[in-house]
C-alpha cells in the first residue's frame, strides 16, 4: 500500500490541491475569454442574432454529457486519466471551433463549444477531486481552494481578447477566432498538469486505502456505508441553488439593459457576481468544517434569501440590483461548496466518482432548464416576480433538509477545538 498514516496523507492531499488549483487556473484562463466570442460567433455564423444564445446553450449542454461520462471514467481508470482526457476534449473544441471560423460552417461552431463545455465539467470534477483523501477536518477547505481558483480564469480570462485577437491576426486566423488559440494552449496545459502531477492518483489511492479499514488513513477517507437520504440530500441542494442563480443572474443583463443601464454597468455586475460565486469560496469551505454541511447549506440558502430580496424589491434600483447579483453569488458559494463536501463524504469511495457525476449532470441540468425557463417567467410577471418566483426553489432545499433532520448526517459535529489550516 502506497500510504495509509494521516501524515502520509496530509503530504500527498498538498500536492493534489496545488495541482488542482494550477490546472484549474490554467483551464479558467483559456474558458474566460471563449464564451463572450462564442455569442458573437454564433451570430456572426448564423447570420443572426437569435443565434447568439446558443453559444452558452452548447456549452452548458456540452458540460452535461460529459459529466457522467468523465465520472464513469475516473470511477474505472482515476481522476488523472479522466481529468486529462477532458481537458483534451476541451481543446480540441477550441481547434474545432478556430476551423468552423475558417470554414464559416455554423454547425461546426456548436459542436466546437459543445466540446469546448467539457472543459466545465473537468473543472466542476475536479473540485470533488480535492476530497478524495482529504480528512473530515478540511475536506470543504480543499475542496472550496480549488472552486476559488476558478477566479483567476474568470477574472483574467476577457482579458485574453485583445491579445488574442492581436496573436490571431498574426497567424492569419479569421477574426474574432485567435482567442481560441489561447483555450486550446490552456487546455494542453491543464491536461499536461493532470497527467503529470496526479501521481499517485488520489482515487485509486483512496480505493487502496479504503481496502484495508484498519490503516490509520482509512479511518478519515470516508464512510464504509452509503448515506443515500444526505447524499440526495446534497445532490438537491447543489441542484436547486444553481438552479436559483443560473435563473435570476441570466435575466439580469436583460433586465438591466432595458432600464437602461450602460453595458459598463451591465459587465462590472456580472463580475461583481462572478466574484462572489468564487472569490470567497475558501471562507465558506472553512465555515462547513467548523460548523458542520448542513448548517452551511442553510447559510447558503439564507444569503439567497436576502439576494432575492434585493433584486425582487430593489429592482427599479441599480444599486439594489447589484447588491442582489453579489449576495446570488455568495450564496450559490455557501451552499455548493457545502453541498459538495456533504456528497462526497455521505458516499464510499467505490460509488462517489459515479455519484459525483450524476450530481454534475444534474447541476449542469437544473441550471440549464432555470435559464431557459427564466426567460419565459421575466416577459410574463417581470424581473421582480422572477426574484419571487425564485423563492420557491430555496423552499425546496430548506424542505428537504428538514424532512432528513433525523437520517444521522455525517460530517455534520464541529471539532471540538479550533482547526488549523495548513494552506
Amino acid at each position: 500500500m502506497t500510504a495509509t498514516t494521516d501524515a502520509d496523507l496530509g503530504v500527498l492531499q498538498k500536492r493534489v490541491r496545488t495541482v488542482l488549483i494550477t490546472g484549474q487556473v490554467m483551464a479558467g484562463l483559456g474558458m474566460g475569454a471563449t464564451l463572450s466570442m462564442g455569442a458573437i460567433l454564433a451570430g456572426r455564423l448564423s447570420g443572426s442574432e437569435a443565434w447568439s444564445g446558443m453559444a452558452a446553450t452548447m456549452s452548458t449542454l456540452g458540460a452535461a454529457i460529459a459529466a457522467v461520462p468523465l465520472a464513469k471514467l475516473a470511477g474505472r481508470s482515476g481522476r488523472r486519466v479522466s481529468l486529462f482526457t477532458g481537458a483534451l476534449l476541451a481543446a480540441s473544441g477550441a481547434l474545432v471551433t478556430i476551423i468552423s471560423t475558417m470554414v464559416e460552417f455554423f454547425p461546426l461552431l456548436l459542436v466546437g463549444l459543445a466540446l469546448i463545455g467539457v472543459g466545465t465539467a473537468v473543472n466542476l470534477q475536479s473540485r470533488f477531486a480535492a476530497t478524495d483523501i482529504a480528512n473530515d477536518t478540511t475536506r470543504s477547505r480543499d475542496l472550496s481552494l480549488v472552486v476559488w481558483a476558478t477566479t483567476v480564469g474568470a477574472v483574467s480570462g476577457p482579458n485574453l481578447i485583445t491579445p488574442g485577437e492581436a496573436v490571431g491576426s498574426f497567424l492569419g486566423l479569421p477574426e474574432l477566432s485567435g482567442p481560441f488559440l489561447f483555450t486550446l494552449v490552456a487546455q494542453l496545459l491543464a491536461a499536461t498538469v493532470y497527467v503529470v502531477g496526479l501521481r499517485p492518483d488520489p482515487l485509486l489511492l483512496a480505493r487502496e486505502i479504503a481496502r484495508d479499514p484498519s490503516s490509520a488513513g482509512a479511518k478519515s477517507l470516508g464512510p464504509q456505508t452509503d448515506n443515500i437520504v444526505m447524499a440526495r440530500t446534497a445532490i438537491i441542494s447543489i441542484a436547486l441553488s444553481h438552479a436559483t442563480m443560473v435563473a435570476v443572474m441570466a435575466m439580469t443583463p436583460v433586465h438591466l439593459v432595458h432600464h437602461g443601464a450602460s453595458l459598463a454597468i451591465v459587465g462590472f455586475t456580472i463580475s461583481l457576481h462572478i466574484a462572489g460565486m468564487y472569490a470567497l469560496a475558501p471562507v465558506f469551505g472553512m465555515l462547513s468544517d467548523r460548523l458542520g454541511r448542513i448548517p452551511t447549506i442553510l447559510v447558503g440558502q439564507l444569503i439567497l434569501l436576502v439576494s432575492l430580496m434585493f433584486t425582487g424589491f430593489g429592482s427599479e434600483n441599480e444599486t439594489a440590483v447589484v447588491v442582489g447579483l453579489i449576495l446570488l453569488g455568495l450564496g450559490w458559494s455557501a451552499a455548493t461548496v457545502a453541498g459538495s463536501t456533504l456528497l462526497s463524504e455521505s458516499t464510499t469511495i467505490e460509488k462517489r466518482a459515479a455519484r459525483q457525476g450524476v450530481s454534475d449532470l444534474v447541476m449542469s441540468g437544473s441550471g440549464a432548464l432555470g435559464g431557459a425557463l427564466s426567460g419565459v417567467v421575466l416577459a410574463l410577471v417581470g424581473y421582480n416576480g422572477l426574484s419571487f418566483v425564485a423563492l420557491g426553489l430555496l423552499a425546496g432545499v430548506v424542505a428537504r433538509i428538514a424532512l432528513t433532520r433525523g437520517s444521522a448526517p455525517v460530517g455534520e459535529a464541529p471539532p471540538l477545538e479550533p482547526v488549523t489550516y495548513d494552506i
